[in-house]
């Protein structure tokens, strides 16, 4: 079904409730959004493009000269709102109802409610999504399961969070002077202009994470985006309060300048560190010096990511952020205490290191863990919201320091290369049929780990990687171990199996680099 409002047009089927999301004074305004920033958008992503050739031409990254000057000077962000005060334990997940509800619901002090990696954008989950949101903000969220039980919200509840999808995409369904709407944009515009005032009736805001970013120029734009919306709806300028995710490797360069850009509506940058680790595999993924072993040898005590995490704390302590730590993504096992009992300790030293390192809250992806964090942070933090006042004085972290990949003792593995293949193939196919968020080996994955899995691949193939029992990684033994993996996963049932495994053979077998494996996916997606 086609609503054309102006220059906007909607091709995606209006199901039950989405008229009111998609009103025609609201399209309006995503629609000034998109004609006035779009623009700039597309011009950015350009300048990824150039900087991708710069690092193949052996140009790497590192702190940047012409802006050593906001480095070197005194200067802090906007303080945080009471109710971002404590955000020692965040939950995360996508915007469907009943996730929703048991997440706002878990005794987490922040729910960052996601439209981007743990949501597979059909059509009817984005929008769904907005309605979703527009409840929860007014506390009318119910859901009713199939075997009849009910959930709804408690009177005590998780402060929400939006992450919107990433610069780098757009929301097929919504055209506007014909071209696809940037889904940033749209996923931002819809929750805002919907939102914010209600919001603020209710003494919290409009808060934000934002997911994806490679430069302080891209973070400029977010904030012209917020300034101009909402000098637009009549909201007082600095209500909106965005936390950034550091999840690509040339934005770690960057966070000084990231913060300062946001400082009038910044609460913090956050260490994604799946995304991280995948964003270190795809910049310099043709270089034999940047090889890495198998996805499970990466954690976070190896040098590069103590780096990263200390950077930014220091950073962010400086300026006067938040500084929030990595994903917890173990999902407990209903079945076997064992696994809960090994899964569990991992979990607290995990956490553990992150209080030591100075974050100021951390994240998990199931409510079972909430109080296990929690435990870890209040032992640290006592009756205090956060440990800001860690300045990390003798932490220098030199550029170089980020780009030493090499891990002590690495190994590129076949049970590591059957992990990949199996992981990718599951999160592919669930992704495929409308789950973004998926339980995989007692993991919840988002399209962050696959995304990883895949890149390893690749990066194995190309840089003719060999296993530690000796043999090549080429294309042949990838195609091998996929075949294997698709019998034992298809054994119950095809799925969408045969079309996840396209998309993998194109992701790990293209001559170049894919950016992203949900560009590639999103053709595949049943968008009615």
């Amino acid at each position: 079904m086609t609503q054309a409002v102006g220059q906007i047009e909607v091709r995606g089927k209006l199901h039950d409730g989405f008229k009111e999301i998609l009103s025609p004074e609201a399209l309006a305004f995503v629609a000034d959004l998109h004609t006035r920033f779009n623009p700039t958008r597309e011009a950015l992503l350009e300048k990824r493009t150039q900087r991708q050739k710069d690092i193949n031409e052996g140009k790497y990254p590192d702190f940047l000269e012409e802006t050593a000057s906001i480095r070197d000077s005194e200067w802090q962000v906007a303080a945080a709102p009471k109710d971002l005060l404590d955000r020692r334990v965040e939950i995360t997940g996508p915007v469907e109802a009943k996730m929703m509800i048991n997440a706002l619901n878990s005794g987490a002090y922040v729910f960052m409610a996601d439209l981007e990696d743990s949501l597979s954008p059909t059509w009817k989950n984005v929008i769904d999504g907005q309605i979703n949101l527009k409840k929860a903000v007014r506390k009318t969220l119910t859901f009713q399961n199939p075997d009849g039980k009910s959930y709804k919200l408690n009177e005590k509840l998780a402060t929400l969070l939006v992450r919107p999808r990433g610069w780098h995409l757009v929301e097929n369904n919504v055209l506007i002077s014909g071209a696809p709407v940037s889904a940033s944009l749209l996923d931002f515009g819809l929750y805002f202009f919907h939102n914010a005032e209600e919001l603020g009736k209710r003494g919290t805001g409009p808060y934000f994470y934002l997911p994806k970013m490679e430069s302080h120029l891209e973070a400029r734009l977010w904030n012209d985006v917020f300034k101009y919306a909402q000098e637009t709806l009549g909201v007082p300028q600095g209500t909106i309060r965005a936390t950034v995710l550091i999840e690509t490797i040339l934005a770690s360069f960057e966070m000084e300048e990231i913060l300062y850009e946001l400082k009038d509506h910044m609460s913090g940058l956050n260490a994604g560190r799946w995304d991280y680790i995948f964003s270190t595999i795809k910049k310099f993924s043709s270089d034999k010096d940047f090889v890495f072993p198998d996805r499970a040898q990466v954690t976070m005590r190896v040098p590069f990511m103590r780096a990263y995490c200390k950077l930014l704390v220091k950073t962010c302590h400086r300026r006067g952020a938040h500084a929030m730590g990595g994903m917890a993504a173990f999902i407990p096992s209903r079945k076997d205490p064992k696994i809960n009992e090994v899964a569990l300790a991992k979990v607290t030293e995990d956490k553990e290191l992150e209080v030591e390192t100075g974050f100021d809250g951390t994240w998990v992806a199931h409510p079972d863990l909430v109080p296990v964090a929690k435990k870890v942070f209040d032992q640290a933090f006592g009756t205090k919201p956060n440990q800001k006042e860690k300045q990390l004085a003798d932490v220098k972290v030199a550029g170089k320091e980020l780009l030493d990949v090499a891990i002590a003792g690495g190994k590129i593995t076949a049970v590591g290369i059957a992990n990949n293949i199996n992981v990718a193939l599951q999160y592919i196919e669930s992704w495929l049929r409308g789950v973004g968020a998926a339980a995989i080996h007692n993991l919840m994955e988002d399209a962050a780990t696959a995304e990883i899995s895949r890149a390893q691949l690749w990066q194995w193939i190309k840089t003719e990687a060999k296993l530690d029992d000796g043999r090549p990684v080429t294309k042949e033994l990838y195609r091998e171990f996929r075949d294997k993996e698709l019998k034992d996963l298809t054994a119950g049932g095809a799925g969408r199996y045969k079309e996840a495994a396209e998309v993998l053979n194109y992701l790990v077998e293209s001559d170049e680099f894919i950016d992203f494996l949900t560009v590639k996916a999103y053709d595949y997606l049943e968008n009615e």
